[in-house]
């Protein structure tokens, strides 16, 4: 059931305050909290969920005030609720009409938030955020300086030179030839893009590490159905003599090449003994039952059954690389991202493409778990861009992975540039040319340096929110968690822009005090004059 009750009518003075010390109404929360919109990111929360049934939710801005001061201040679940109940701004900030020394509700309710958190709530947060910051900030900054959008039937006469391949090279999809067509098609702002990997907090996998942690399930598993089917004589599973000889190899500084096999066969041959006492003691338990197994467990034992398999087959192999490589047991659809950094030659987390507008907006537009191609993404995230902002980006700015035949085929006849060395062989230089093509590789260079802000938004989310270190333990509360940072960093940029207008309008006025004293002074010093002059006159 949802109670909905807008965020728009409390102010810092009318928060219910039991002290006589009135709270700053200049404390950042405050301030943030008033460039937010609250309902237009409420509505985007409550959509999906019924309206008319089930135990009333709790208020959304409650719920994503507290995701946001999580992500912002880096918390713990349990410390995020534990700041929200000793800090009155905090309180504020989420929408309490008064201070409270109990807790707005469980930690734990923080995971179901993040549950619930999808891909459809965060494209409606990202679309409220675009539209409180179109609102707030000036006409004029909406397209690059010195660009003034053309009328249609100009933009029909810029779109002939770009017709004759067209027509040479039609397009396989129809609907792509109606928008090649559509005269009225507007190109405005500039759109970057780039991908990059989020580190799970996983520890960093080695086979005998994960063939151990397998085997340790694997005995617990077996006591637990000893335990709920009543065995009388528990199987043998060498479990003080398996850890000892896994610790024996992992205490080791650097375990030689043999060692390390000797340890995954020693491992390998646990495990498979172990499941083999798991079969026997499933086999009596009619078809269709449910196992005597937690979901958890069960989920579990799914897992290193996969393991066993992988790591035997590389064992046979001699080789360390297989298909769909499982790196955690607790995190299964996590995979290995090999990226060829010098420091970090391979990632484990997912990979995200992001694209970032000139305003200096953020969206994840694909997470995948897999490896990809992140060039095959830009078609979508250009059409992703028109529906946000009604009209294409001036120009396109990429690493050059993404400038393929395909997407500046795509690109161009759409009339999008796109900030990129040109493909083919470069062209011979002569003295009649020289000039031309130094000018177009500074050009090229100048382009390629404006990719420097979203690499800075990498950072700013990996070295000051923990983007690098994601904490959760599902694929859709990973998804929910990332998202979550991107939109803490997005309303960074809107309050930015809310109290830099703020600023712009309070000097406006003081100029324009200052203009009006100035011309009051000279009026009164001119008519001050003239009557000297009389007096002299007629004196």
């Amino acid at each position: 059931m949802i109670r909905t009750t807008s965020s728009k009518q409390l102010t810092i003075a009318e928060f219910d305050w039991p002290f006589e010390t009135a709270l700053d109404k200049n404390n950042r929360w405050v301030k943030l909290s008033e460039c937010i919109p609250w309902d237009e990111l409420a509505e985007s929360y409550y959509q999906g969920l019924p309206a008319d049934r089930g135990r009333p939710l709790k208020d959304a801005r409650l719920v994503i005030g507290a995701v946001i001061i999580k992500h912002k201040l880096c918390l713990s679940d349990v410390e995020t609720v534990l700041q929200i109940q000793e800090n009155p701004y905090l309180q504020y900030f989420v929408g309490l009409p008064g201070y409270q020394a109990t807790a707005p509700f469980a930690p734990s309710l923080l995971v179901e938030i993040r549950k619930r958190m999808g891909e459809a709530v965060f494209e409606g947060f990202h679309r409220a955020i675009i539209e409180a910051h179109e609102g707030k900030k000036p006409i004029k900054h909406l397209c690059p300086r010195g660009y003034e959008p053309q009328a249609p039937a100009d933009a029909s006469q810029r779109s002939e030179p770009d017709a004759g391949p067209t027509e040479e090279k039609p397009s396989d999809s129809s609907a792509a030839t109606s928008e090649q067509t559509e005269p009225e098609a507007k190109h405005c702002g500039q759109l970057i893009l780039d991908a990059t990997v989020v580190e799970q907090a996983i520890r960093f996998p080695t086979d005998l590490s994960l063939l151990n942690e397998a085997r340790e399930f694997s005995e617990h598993i077996i006591d637990t159905l000893c335990a709920n089917l009543k065995v009388d004589n528990k199987p043998r599973t060498y479990r003080r003599k398996a850890r000892a000889a896994y610790l024996a190899i992992a205490k080791q500084k650097r375990p030689g090449r043999k060692t390390l096999r000797r340890g995954i066969k020693q491992q390998l041959q646990y495990l498979r003994r172990n499941l083999g006492h798991i079969e026997q003691l499933l086999t009596p338990i009619p078809e269709g039952q449910p196992l005597p197994l937690p979901g958890w467990l069960l989920h579990r034992y799914w897992v290193i059954q996969h393991v066993y398999q992988q790591q035997s087959e590389m064992y046979r192999a001699q080789t360390h690389r297989c298909d769909h490589r499982i790196v955690s047991i607790s995190q299964p659809y996590v995979r290995p991202m090999v990226r060829g950094k010098q420091d970090k030659p391979v990632e484990f987390g997912a990979k995200l493409s992001v694209s970032l507008t000139g305003e200096g907006l953020a969206h994840v537009d694909h997470l995948r778990w897999g490896a990809f191609h992140e060039g095959l993404d830009l078609a979508t995230q250009v059409e992703a861009y028109r529906e946000r902002y009604d009209q294409y980006p001036e120009r396109v700015i990429a690493d050059p992975i993404y400038g393929t035949r395909a997407n500046r085929d795509y690109l161009k006849q759409r009339g999008i540039h796109f900030a990129g060395k040109p493909l083919g062989r470069p062209k011979q230089v002569t003295d009649a040319n020289r000039e031309q093509l130094k000018q177009a590789k500074a050009q090229r260079r100048q382009d390629y340096l404006q990719r420097i802000p979203i690499e800075g938004k990498f950072g700013q989310g990996k070295n000051g929110y923990r983007l690098n270190d994601i904490r959760a333990k599902r694929a859709n509360t990973s998804f929910a968690w990332i998202n979550t940072i991107f939109l803490v960093m997005n309303l960074l940029i809107l309050q930015r822009i809310f109290f830099g207008l703020s600023k712009c309008c309070l000097a406006g006025l003081m100029e324009a005090v200052a203009h009006a004293w100035k011309q009051m002074v000279l009026t009164q010093r001119a008519q001050l004059h003239s009557v000297v002059r009389l007096v002299h006159a007629y004196g």
